[in-house]
């Protein structure tokens, strides 16, 4: 599979690494020297500096004979040129576009119905709001997604302390707690990734991967001694348009928001907006407005701002204030294994989760969607079976796996089966796979020409 990236800033470069991992040919354009030399000197694809909307550079990059484009610089403009051009050049290519300005929602079947018929539009900041919603549905998850339609639940939790199940090996869960015992897909430990088995134990300040069926979640959930309360009263930090959208969301559903934001003009015009969020001028990092807020009587504060630091800085603030539980926006991946040393647990990025819903889009095989896990270090993916799939009609433990990956969930019909060694995937049944990144080539490799392309 051959993949034009047009863009070779953070989305650009990790979908780019993550694609080179898995043995993908793929080329990445920037008009950014910078940006070029820095993806040639830490990722093995090819380079090129120039215009992605160049049909010089765009035939220079084997635009004929690639798969996909993918357009994904920081300019809307830019990616939909990039599409346009890639258009008339290889009608045939299928075209992934990032438009993050809120004009284009309306907009997006449109291009896809018509000229330059973008097979997918990546808008990160409904994505982030996405995996925000998710994260307030679980206050006490560190990391949320969801499978068959939002049946399954893939859940990241940190074990602390007093946990029931801390010291306990796996193969225990159920005698010792005398509790159902969830799947456990994975293990994150001092930022290092576990595929486990029934031998592992669970160590506090673990963050644990587990499965769970929707309808069941309060009592797994109760396992850990993890806390279910509802979200009632929500403070954003950051009137941006992310900002923006999310408190829009959080009236839908009748939760009780406050929005701070510096900029004295912002604040009025979001206020004409709102019906009945409060808009507060001011400064999320300022202990005096947030304790005039009462902050410790807030269930959830999410901070939106365009800057790390001070989003870091305002969860942090309101975390040691009382706020009961916080969500940090990110952009740089950089800071990721910092968050959980420095008590940041909930974390979302605008840029990972547009990778996410790109390598749902582009992973070989009947690929329904695929989550990144910590960053980049695993994947969850949920895929089709065939009739002719090596993986039907067999017990589990007797198929050859991968060593790090796992088969966590199979969906029949309208009946969730979490998986033992004894199960059999029969035809048509949705599969949830959990892998290491080092695993992705090796489950594509075998699965290729087993799991049909959608």
């Amino acid at each position: 599979m051959k993949i034009v990236i047009v863009g070779a800033g953070e989305v650009g470069f990790h979908t780019a690494h993550q694609l080179s991992l898995e043995n993908k040919d793929v080329v990445v354009i920037d008009s950014d020297p910078k940006a070029i030399r820095n993806v040639s000197e830490n990722i093995d694809v090819q380079t090129i500096t120039g215009s992605g909307s160049s049909p010089v550079v765009l035939h220079e990059a084997g635009i004929r004979n690639a798969d996909i484009l993918l357009a994904v610089t920081d300019r809307d403009e830019a990616n939909l040129a990039s599409c346009l051009v890639a258009n008339i050049i290889a009608p045939d290519i299928k075209k992934f576009a990032r438009l993050r300005d809120g004009d284009f929602d309306s907009f997006c079947q449109r291009f896809h119905d018509n000229a330059p018929f973008i097979d997918k539009i990546i808008n990160p900041e409904i994505e982030v709001i996405r995996t925000i919603e998710k994260l307030m549905k679980v206050p006490g998850a560190v990391d949320v997604g969801e499978f068959s339609d939002g049946r399954i639940q893939f859940i990241g939790i940190n074990i602390d302390e007093d946990s029931p199940v801390a010291g306990i090996r796996l193969s225990d869960i159920s005698v010792r707690t005398k509790k159902h015992s969830p799947l456990i897909a994975a293990i994150i430990r001092n930022e290092k990734l576990i595929i486990p088995n029934g031998r592992d134990r669970i160590l506090p300040k673990d963050v644990v991967y587990f499965i769970s069926e929707e309808t069941r979640l309060l009592e797994t959930l109760k396992v850990f001694n993890q806390e279910t309360e509802p979200i009632r009263r929500a403070l954003i930090v950051g009137a941006g348009r992310i900002g923006l959208r999310l408190a829009r969301l959080l009236e839908k559903k009748g939760i009780s928001t406050k929005i701070v934001e510096k900029d004295p003009v912002r604040c009025a015009a979001i206020a004409d907006e709102l019906n009945k969020t409060i808009v507060l001028q001011g400064d999320g990092t300022d202990q005096r407005l947030l304790d005039e807020e009462n902050i410790q009587d807030i269930d959830m504060v999410i901070s939106l701002t365009g800057d790390d630091q001070t989003n870091i800085l305002a969860s942090l603030l309101a975390k040691s204030l009382g706020a009961r539980k916080t969500i940090t926006k990110l952009t740089k991946f950089s800071y990721f294994p910092l968050m959980t040393a420095i008590g940041i647990d909930q974390v979302v990025s605008p840029r990972l989760s547009a990778i996410n819903t790109i390598l749902q889009h582009i992973r070989r095989g009947k690929v329904l969607s695929a989550i990144m896990i910590k960053g980049e270090q695993a994947e969850a993916i949920e895929a089709v079976a065939i009739e002719s799939s090596g993986i039907v009609g067999k017990p589990l433990k007797h198929i050859h796996f991968p060593k790090r990956a796992l088969i966590t969930g199979i969906i029949r019909n309208d009946r969730i089966i979490i998986p033992s060694g004894e199960s059999i995937i029969e035809p048509n049944d949705r599969v949830i796979i959990f892998a290491e990144k080092q695993a992705i080539p090796d489950i594509e490799n075998k699965l290729t020409m087993k799991l049909e392309r959608i």
